[in-house]
């Protein structure tokens, strides 16, 4: 297991013995084993979709948990497949994708309509597939920041995937299409009987203003999440809190200052409790980015890890800091962030 205290250094006693009083945790619908009984079977799901949940929930090192840890690789798309790859030219090719998610014990693999369908055969059965249908690419010049379909919610059904995944950029101009776009596969994909996860990312430049970057404000973060929690996302992927203020900051919106000064702090547990908070207090699962790859990367992983399962949220879905590494070491730093889940020295604030 994990050194957890060793890596978190200085942050241990911190991050480990923060109490969260602003929104306490027995408000949450926090993870746990039953998870899927005690949560999600009160929702409007057919069966299918609580199978293909549960095949997610049960798979990997975190199974049985209610925590997951997954691995996505469409970074070829937006970042092009030279960023992305170039570090380790292996995972040009799909089956080495898929290769990490199993012997890094992850609970599912998402990725694009040709990374999965390139060896769907090979693997669907081995592990659930998140077949990721739209996509920002930046190899239009100029170049434009907008989430274009790129797959169907019938294919990812044809190849047996569990769940489809779905980016929104909200505060975008273009977020208002892509909620109705999104919205509605993800209606199909419920009808067919598969899982849903949402992006739920912000991209605005306003949204950067005097040196501090709110596309990772609690308060804005929080907002998108609740969105996300409207149009039935499943699951919804967001970065992890680091600010906040976001709304008052921009002048611009509507808030409410017990969101700054009762339910919220500055800690990053609490920033991010408030992120949990806003996905139906935790009926929808939030698991948390890892970020782009660095010198820094296992005390990173780690990190955000700990923050996450202390503020309540579901897990992880880390992908360059595993996949452009050596084999190896990618399955190591994906072990790393699950030994926090696994952790029973680790609670929820």
């Amino acid at each position: 297991m994990t050194n957890i205290h060793s890596i978190l250094a200085d942050e241990a006693d911190s991050l480990l013995g923060h109490r969260c009083e602003g929104i306490p945790k027995e408000r949450l619908h926090v993870p746990g084993p039953d998870y899927l009984d005690r949560v999600v079977w009160h929702k409007n799901r057919k069966p299918g979709v609580l199978r293909n949940l549960a095949a997610i929930y049960g798979h990997g090192r975190l199974a049985g948990t209610g925590y997951l840890s997954i691995l996505p690789v469409d970074q070829g798309v937006e970042h092009s497949a030279g960023a992305s790859f170039a570090p380790n030219p292996d995972f040009f090719d799909p089956a080495n994708i898929i290769e990490l998610a199993i012997e890094g014990g992850c609970n599912a693999v998402a990725s694009t309509l040709g990374v999965l369908n390139a060896v769907a055969r090979d693997y669907a059965h081995k592990i659930p597939f998140i077949l990721k249908i739209n996509h920002n690419e930046l190899l239009s010049y100029p170049n434009i920041y907008d989430q274009t379909l790129f797959a169907s919610v019938e294919q990812a059904f044809d190849m047996g995937a569990a769940a489809v995944g779905a980016t929104v950029y909200f505060g975008s101009p273009e977020s208002r299409r892509q909620i109705q776009e999104v919205s509605e596969a993800f209606q199909h994909a419920h009808e067919l009987g598969m899982a849903t996860v949402l992006w739920a990312y912000l991209r605005n430049p306003a949204f950067k203003q005097d040196g501090i970057d709110y596309h990772v404000a609690a308060d804005l973060t929080g907002q998108a999440n609740h969105l996300a929690a409207t149009i039935d996302a499943d699951i919804i992927k967001q970065k992890q809190a680091e600010t906040n203020g976001g709304y008052t900051a921009l002048k611009f919106g509507k808030t409410h200052d017990k969101v700054y000064s009762e339910l919220s702090s500055e800690h990053p547990v609490d920033l991010v409790r408030y992120q949990v908070a806003c996905c139906y207090m935790g009926r929808t699962g939030m698991i948390n980015s890892g970020g782009a790859s660095g010198a820094d990367d296992l005390h990173q992983a780690v990190r955000t890890a700990v923050i996450n399962k202390r503020a309540g949220g579901m897990g992880m879905i880390s992908g360059r800091k595993a996949f452009q590494k050596p084999m190896r070491d990618g399955v190591a730093l994906l072990n790393a962030i699950q030994d926090v889940y696994l952790s029973k020295d680790i609670t929820i604030a």
